[in-house]
């Protein structure tokens, strides 16, 4: 590929496609409400959406605007699959609750769709997935994998390596192909759910840094800043990796990962039905395509040490994506116009942590959502109004704060 001119480095593709959001005001003076939501990235979007749809007085906040840190770095390939595979997920957890964490997701992915269907200006496509068996190793494991997502009354099929050939092209020893997934403008979809959630009441600050809490006798305060309190029953922190200092919380390793959006193009090839695409090689690259007809692609995932570090690996990361892209679609012609780079958090189960731990009273967090972040983040937006309502959700053993 050669570069262009026009290239956006750093910059994640949806905050250009999206334009500046209207600035929402800073939280100048002490409040009080039923939850807190701490964080307006999609997580905490989804969750405010869903409070103030029960009609609890919600406040949502974020130290920066809202969604342009991990939200906007997203790629936001939407999938049911989890970092660890059905079959290792049981061999970790039980067979009976990595059944349940597969169904919850679907679940999630079916809830997400719905969702979006309700929203202005967000477009949730269905797509169909194509998970790549890299080796001969990996072929005959994931030939188990189909069959026991199968069994699951899941819609999968094994493809052989001449199928994927002669369907797609792509260089693979077989692949799984799954008929639910899609994709979505994870930047939009997080504005129109707070817009959403503001209509029904809930207030909507943005630059309000928290510096602090304290317990209260049912409840908890946050503090700024600059200066102002939020008293709460609950406060939702949905923070992404970005957990504040004072927290002590060990559940996740932190990663860098990277991705590139194209030029527009005229087509995909022998691509044509657009299904997202990922790779059973580790760390894998994975990519899909925009309404706007580019692809997008990410991988080379690393250790994250600092966003300084993270980001001067981008032209490096960006020319591995780029010859990965040419390897799996020799034919297409494309030119990087963004690229970018951004950090998840990942918990050795590849489950995220939802729920509170006892030595922080009256917080609740939504954490350590791997590659996998935006349907995690509907599974949480469900299970934490169960919390705020008072009831305890189903699945909190599952996706626990201290299982670890």
């Amino acid at each position: 590929m050669s570069q262009p001119t026009n290239l956006h480095s750093g910059v994640p593709f949806w905050l250009v496609d999206n334009g500046l959001a209207a600035a929402q005001p800073t939280l100048a003076q002490s409040t009080s409400c039923d939850v807190v939501v701490w964080g307006a990235g999609v997580t905490g979007a989804l969750v405010a959406d869903r409070l103030a749809r029960e009609g609890l007085d919600v406040v949502v906040l974020d130290r920066h605007e809202s969604g342009i840190a991990s939200t906007a770095a997203s790629t936001a390939l939407i999938q049911y699959e989890i970092d660890l595979e059905l079959l290792e997920l049981g061999a970790h957890i039980g067979d009976d609750d990595a059944a349940r964490a597969y169904q919850m997701s679907a679940d999630a992915v079916r809830q997400l769709g719905q969702l979006c269907a309700g929203l202005d200006g967000v477009d949730f496509q269905s797509r169909s997935s194509l998970y790549l068996a890299s080796t001969r190793r990996d072929a005959a494991r994931l030939q188990r994998e189909t069959d026991a997502r199968a069994a699951l009354g899941l819609d999968v099929a094994w493809l052989s390596r001449e199928d994927v050939a002669g369907r797609y092209g792509f260089p693979s020893h077989g692949a799984v192909t799954s008929t639910l997934a899609g994709e979505v403008d994870a930047l939009a979809l997080t504005r129109a759910l707070l817009a959403r959630a503001a209509s029904r009441g809930a207030r909507w600050y943005e630059q309000t840094h928290v510096r602090g809490y304290e317990e209260l006798p049912n409840g908890v305060r946050l503090r700024t800043r600059h200066g102002a309190t939020i008293d709460a029953r609950f406060a939702v922190c949905a923070t992404g990796y970005e957990l504040p200092s004072y927290f002590e919380l060990d559940v996740a390793t932190l990663h860098s990962t990277y991705a590139l959006a194209t030029e527009r193009l005229p087509g995909f090839g022998p691509w044509d039905d657009r299904c997202l695409v990922w790779e059973s090689a580790r760390p894998y690259s994975y990519m899909r395509t925009t309404a706007d007809r580019r692809i997008l692609i990410g991988g080379g995932d690393v250790p994250f040490q600092n966003a300084i570090a993270r980001d001067l690996l981008i032209p490096r990361k960006t020319q591995q994506l780029e010859a990965r892209l040419q390897t799996l679609l020799p034919d297409i012609r494309a030119e990087t116009a963004f690229r970018w780079a951004g950090t998840f958090a990942e918990t050795e189960d590849g489950l995220p942590c939802i729920g509170g731990v006892d030595r922080y009273p009256g917080i609740l967090f939504a954490l350590g959502y791997g590659g996998n972040g935006i349907t995690f983040s509907v599974i949480a937006s469900e299970m934490l109004a169960e919390h705020c309502l008072g009831r305890t959700p189903e699945a909190a053993a599952l996706y626990s704060m201290t299982r670890f």
